[in-house]
């Protein structure tokens, strides 16, 4: 049983990471385990949403880098809360777990499910997605984030809104109109950005949530096809929580006899 408080490094970047780290920086009544909570952040974003407790901000340098700084700052428990499509971030993060025998939990936000009336496609890649456009329609509103835009720079044909919080860098599509923000968009605004831009396609990654699902909702009253990437599984043997109370559960009854 390690020394109280037990240190818990969140790999954080999502508004569950921060409501975890909120729920499990307050003290419980009942529970006399007390906890130390660390929030890692990418730093791609310029002005983040900061949670309770420590920060740290930039990467590790890999597996071999994310488990020697949990060795060497004494954390006791893992926990991947990055975007359901930091896959790179949540394989290090497993492997970096084994390496320093720390327990590893992923908490991840369900997935969107398709609606009646709905006219999902399915794809694999942001490369997969770009494909299937110039099937689909010519006035494309891409929420892919800023990340990733190289694969639709080719479609010379398409007209690209795109929404990200930070500006994008190129490659880019050659023709496109970017629309800085920050969820959570409301239904409103999601019709009256489909209606202004005559958007005739949607293209997302399937990051569930709340903050962005009315653009799903204003796609399907308009009646327009939406691009949907598929998430990438999390890797093989993380237990998987859903939401940050759970995963809270999920921490405490690791030291539920302390």
């Amino acid at each position: 049983m390690p020394v109280l408080p037990v240190h818990v490094l969140v790999l954080g970047g999502t508004t569950e990471a921060r409501r975890l780290a909120e729920n499990l920086a307050a003290p419980a009544p009942g529970v006399p385990v007390r906890f130390q909570v660390t929030t890692s952040l990418a730093g791609r974003v310029a002005s983040p949403r900061l949670p309770p407790g420590d920060v740290r901000v930039g990467g590790f340098g890999g597996p071999e880098g994310l488990a020697a700084w949990v060795r060497e700052h004494g954390v006791d428990v893992l926990v991947d809360a990055t975007h359901p499509f930091a896959a790179t971030m949540s394989r290090n993060a497993a492997e970096a777990a084994a390496r320093a025998h720390v327990p590893l939990l992923a908490l991840r936000r369900p997935g969107w499910v398709a609606q009646d009336g709905d006219r999902w496609h399915a794809a694999g890649s942001l490369a997969e997605a770009a494909g299937l456009l110039p099937a689909l329609g010519e006035r494309v509103f891409l929420t892919t984030g800023r990340m990733g835009l190289a694969a639709f720079a080719g479609l010379d044909a398409s007209w690209f809104l795109v929404r990200s919080v930070d500006a994008p860098e190129p490659p880019c599509p050659a023709r496109m109109e970017v629309l800085l923000g920050r969820g959570p968009f409301d239904l409103r605004g999601e019709r009256e950005l489909i209606r202004r831009h005559r958007i005739d396609v949607l293209v997302t990654k399937d990051s569930g949530g709340d903050a962005t699902a009315p653009k799903l909702t204003a796609a399907r009253e308009a009646g327009i096809p939406v691009v949907v990437v598929r998430r990438p599984p999390v890797p093989e043997g993380v237990p998987v929580a859903r939401t940050p109370d759970e995963a809270v559960r999920w921490v405490r009854k690791l030291y539920a006899s302390g």
